[in-house]
């Protein structure tokens, strides 16, 4: 047995503990973080050596393990009470948590690691991401796996205008900015971000009151390592020098016509036949025998090929300010925008931007279709608005298997979503479900910023009533040993791939919706962050502008294939009487008009029909079932029972009245029934409503006769 360390911090007003030796003892390291009453176990595992020689990357997998016990649930399955695939909630924020970690391992280090994040307790004033992520950094820095930690998180709000660290979730509801930033000690590795609009300065100034605040949770992991780190095992890159130089000169001649060729489809023919090059060359002359060392060897060479321009590229850019396409660093591509692409759905939209281009499809349905929700953090909570994306193979030019949406489908989803979500109209003033979908027709960087774009085309094409049209970027850097950097506007994945970071940026002209970003170096400091703002902003504001080319603003009617929806508001008492025994007045009134209908608890009834005849049908029987009687009113009725001294007329569903034998005519009446028959209809006034609530009605009076 491992000896038990345990650790305390005080942060941000709340206590973190750390403990190590108690759980877990066959991993490479193990540690419980508790923050509030957030508790999880993070675990890593890296094997010493690579699974094969011809793996030229890391390997890196990071899960999250929610799990229901650890909020006091049972599933809400019927069936199935086993926790299942991972949440989308899940799922992002494994994303999050491998974002900054992936950087900081060593180049070249290729063996598989895992971190998996397991929820033991979960408390819902304190979200999981900060114990996640100091878990993961932790596990990793007092591990004998070599990786450049520790890393600290903080995440910002603005309440009344004031920033607020690490805030409770129910501070958070209130707030206008939802920012998770995690740095080392000198600079920024991740950031991520929803926002309300909030301008470019306040949110660069939250990134920096985060980034202070974090300091101390860095110290904090520190001094955890010195005492009980283990020693990191031995890891040297080695590089065959005498290859990589016989490459570079073999080679240059390709790499001149390739660095000449600006347009894109054939800068990748001419880089795909170098490659090919490169492997029958080391392929064919390699004396290896082994199969997986051979592999090795001429996946060796291709890597070193692939360096070679990359440091080219990078070279071109912070020497003489020249991009692979021949754009001016804060040039943006050609933009061209449609909308109204595709007939009979509610809404759709086209952005090319480059060889970049997404389709989104909007569709609007009745409040119930909204998603339920049934994980940790949610009791069956229902989500109105939807972004799903899809990447096909064929984007790309790949011809591969299509699975399911897998983690990076999920995440620019989610980034999209992220970016509309606050300036879509309130469920009061809308009440309709809302599904966009994008599908990314042709990738070559930014995909989820197209995705964005072309979801507010969408949006405006189909009549929705958004506050403001939002665009997004995709911001690149290229730095150097000394701490130079050149700034990139709208990068192409040729430049993500060999830059340091992918910092995708949305909006609308009144301030940021959305940020995500990703570095593949060791970080950035505040005034990187100051400059990228500045320039991505002239770059989003481009982008807008070429959007409302084609549309301005939403159009003022929906499309006629989308349902329609009315409103109405019914006593929160009278829910039962429209719903009936068993769903039984409720499901007559759905088969005999045709409409949907969504009750909800505080009495708002949504009617959604196509027909807008099919929805006043229903309305009307709905108010006659929840109407109160009015005095002095007059109703078309039914006599339903015959006496001596009157007949009882229903004046409405479930609602009848008697008129007295007196009320019937201002002639005198001898016999009821010599006048009413039942079944027949008649015109009656409410005369009174007595004490105790009896209905008292009158034929004579209907013409407002009062005698």
């Amino acid at each position: 047995m491992k000896k038990i360390e345990r650790f305390e911090l005080d942060f941000a007003g709340r206590k973190i503990v750390v403990e190590t030796g108690r759980l877990a003892h066959q991993a490479n390291a193990a540690v419980t973080v508790r923050y509030g009453d957030t508790e999880v176990l993070v675990t890593v595992v890296s094997p010493k050596e690579k699974r094969s020689e011809a793996i030229n990357f890391l390997p890196l997998t990071v899960d999250y393990e929610e799990r229901m016990y650890a909020a006091g649930k049972i599933s809400g399955s019927r069936f199935i009470k086993r926790e299942g695939r991972p949440t989308d909630e899940a799922i992002l924020t494994a994303r999050m948590v491998d974002r900054p970690l992936r950087p900081l391992f060593p180049k070249g280090y290729f063996c598989d690691v895992q971190v998996i994040i397991t929820v033991l307790s979960y408390d819902p004033e304190t979200n999981s991401k900060i114990s996640s992520l100091t878990g993961a950094s932790l596990a990793l820095a007092i591990s004998d796996i070599p990786w450049n930690g520790p890393v600290g998180i903080g995440r910002v709000g603005i309440i009344n205008g004031e920033l607020v660290f690490n805030p409770s979730e129910s501070q958070m509801a209130k707030s206008d900015l939802d920012l998770v930033v995690v740095s080392n000690a000198e600079k920024v590795v991740m950031i991520e971000a929803g926002a309300k609009q909030v301008p470019q300065d306040k949110v660069l100034e939250a990134i920096e009151f985060a980034h202070k605040n974090i300091q101390p949770l860095i110290e904090f992991q520190k001094k955890i390592v010195a005492k009980i780190g283990q020693k990191k095992r031995d890891f040297v890159l080695e590089k065959d020098e005498k290859l990589y130089k016989e490459i570079e000169i073999g080679f240059r001649d390709h790499l001149d016509k390739i660095f000449k060729t600006t347009e894109k489809l054939e800068r990748e023919d001419l880089m795909n036949e170098a490659i090919k090059l490169v492997k029958e060359k080391y392929g064919i002359l390699s004396d290896l025998q082994d199969v997986d060392e051979r592999a090795g060897r001429v996946q060796e060479a291709v890597d070193y090929f692939l360096s070679i321009f990359k440091k080219r590229m990078r070279v071109d850019i912070l020497e003489k300010e020249k991009r692979l396409d021949g754009r001016k660093l804060d040039e943006i591509r050609p933009i061209n925008c449609e909308v109204g692409v595709v007939p009979r759905v509610h809404g759709s939209g086209l952005f090319n931007r480059g060889y970049t281009q997404v389709l989104n499809i909007l569709t609007l349905g009745s409040t119930g279709m909204r998603q339920i929700l049934d994980t940790m953090e949610s009791d069956e909570e229902k989500k109105r608005f939807m972004h799903h994306y899809n990447f096909s193979p064929f984007s790309v030019g790949e011809a591969r298997p299509i699975r399911s949406a897998g983690r990076r489908e999920i995440g620019h989803g989610a980034l999209a979503e992220k970016a509309l979500v606050n300036v879509l109209p309130s469920e009061e003033s809308f009440p309709y479900t809302i599904r966009l979908v994008s599908e990314c027709l042709s990738s070559d960087g930014s995909t989820s910023m197209g995705a964005t774009c072309s979801s507010t085309l969408s949006l405006m094409d189909a009549g929705v009533p958004i506050t403001d049209p939002v665009s997004g970027i995709a911001m690149g850097i290229i730095t150097d040993e000394k701490g130079g950097y050149k700034v990139l506007s709208d990068i192409a994945g040729a430049e993500d791939g060999n830059g340091d970071m992918d910092f995708k940026i949305a909006g609308s002209k009144k301030g940021i919706t959305a940020i995500q970003l990703d570095v593949k170096n060791d970080g950035l400091t505040i005034q990187m962050i100051g400059d990228i703002f500045k320039q991505g902003e002239i770059g989003r504001f481009h982008i807008l502008e070429q959007m409302l080319k084609a549309i301005s603003a939403p159009r003022p009617e929906l499309s006629p294939y989308a349902p329609r929806i009315e409103t109405i508001r019914i006593n929160p008492d009278k829910i039962r009487d429209v719903i009936g025994p068993g769903g039984k007045v409720i499901n007559k009134i759905i088969e005999d008009t045709g409409v949907e209908i969504d009750i909800e608890q505080d009495g708002r009834v949504n009617i959604c029909a196509v027909n807008k005849e099919a929805i006043d049908k229903a309305r009307a029987i709905i108010e006659s079932l929840t109407a109160e009687p009015e005095v002095g009113k007059v109703y078309n009725g039914k006599v339903i029972k015959i006496m001596d001294f009157g007949a009882f007329v229903e004046i409405m569903p479930g609602k009848e009245g008697l008129v007295h034998i007196s009320e019937i005519s201002d002639a005198r009446v001898e016999k009821v029934s010599d006048v009413l028959k039942e079944g027949q209809e008649v015109q009656v006034v409410l005369k009174e409503i007595d004490s105790m609530g009896r209905l008292n009605l009158s034929m004579k009076r209907v013409n407002g006769n009062n005698k």
